[in-house]
């Protein structure tokens, strides 16, 4: 019965989520649907309307490889499909978009699936400023509201006021923390929490760690070791690697992702602040580069403001209002 009653609260909350990712891709999707307007307005389907799909297409940050590869795929169509219409070549466009996403999600996860271990560790990481504790925030409070049993492990001991802040985040989602003194050794903060999640016998264990430029060797390699220490108490753990990244930092971000996923596999990707950007975009680029998947994005503040991303609503927001746009036939 208890789940069956969190399905039907996770089907009522949809509404919900959908609206949050609206609110937050506004920016983009108005850019976004801007250009597209003007180029459905031509009337047929040439080189001056691919040209447009490439601007509009870079413009919101997709990169140039994953614009590249969406406009070869909808080139095969336009062919293929004898589509002679602009509206049917922007219909193609968003379903190409959608599959590039899709895509590198399912490579990404693929054998991945299955029950989680109890506690389900995830290592959260990120470089400095990209808002990591108040997406782990969101997150801790994500995972309360589904039910499960949820502790943070306060890994930043080096940041000044770095524990305070998680404390303040815990506090707000309603989760217990571990934490030591400043400067204590990270990977022994870890380790002390997942002990207590099993203890505890918490469902998730939440592991915090310090910002650091993705170029630091050595901090890289302090990363490394939590990751083999946590792995020493928790076979198989962490279970999932998360790198938060902050999308108003465009193609950056994926500078960043990369070299994270080198160093420790990353498993999926947060995208935080994706409602302070007209460059959302930047989604289908890591997705392309990388084959990463994007699980959750932050769309504003509050501590609700973290939703799971979706290949298809992402693209039904992002061109909801360049489909409202009506071509003129002729021009």
């Amino acid at each position: 019965m208890r789940e069956i009653a969190s399905s039907l609260e996770s089907l009522l909350m949809i509404p919900a989520f959908l609206d949050k990712l609206r609110q937050g891709l506004a920016r983009t999707r108005a850019s976004f649907a801007a250009g597209m307007r003007g180029a459905l307005r031509r009337g047929r389907v040439d080189e001056e309307l691919f040209d447009d799909f490439e601007r509009i297409l870079l413009g919101a940050d997709v990169g140039v490889e994953a614009t590249d590869q969406l406009l070869a795929r909808v080139r095969q169509r336009v062919r293929d499909e004898a589509i002679a219409d602009p509206a049917q070549a922007e219909a193609a466009l968003k379903e190409e978009l959608v599959a590039l996403l899709e895509t590198a999600a399912e490579k990404r996860r693929s054998g991945s699936a299955g029950a989680r271990t109890k506690p389900h560790v995830i290592m959260v990481i990120g470089v400095n400023g990209v808002g990591k504790t108040t997406t782990i925030g969101k997150l801790a409070k994500r995972e309360v509201d589904e039910g499960r049993r949820v502790l943070i492990g306060a890994c930043d001991t080096f940041r000044a006021a770095a524990g305070e802040q998680i404390e303040v985040w815990a506090e707000r989602a309603g989760v217990p923390i571990v934490r030591q003194r400043d400067g204590a050794d990270p990977a022994a903060v870890a380790f002390d929490a997942v002990a207590a999640g099993e203890a505890r016998e918490a469902d998730v264990v939440i592991l915090d760690t310090a910002g650091r430029l993705h170029t630091k060797l050595n901090l890289m390699e302090e990363l490394k070791k939590v990751q083999r220490v946590v792995a020493r108490r928790l076979p198989g753990a962490p279970h999932e690697v998360l790198l938060c990244l902050d999308a108003t930092t465009g193609q950056n971000a994926i500078r960043q992702a990369q070299e994270f996923d080198a160093a420790l596999g990353v498993s999926g990707l947060i995208l935080a602040k994706l409602d302070g950007t007209a460059r959302g975009g930047v989604v289908v680029a890591v997705a392309s580069e990388l084959g990463l998947p994007v699980d959750l994005v932050g769309v504003g503040e509050g501590i609700d403001d973290l939703v799971p991303f979706d290949a298809r609503d992402f693209a039904d927001e992002l061109f909801a209002k360049a489909e409202a746009a009506t071509p003129e036939p002729g021009r």
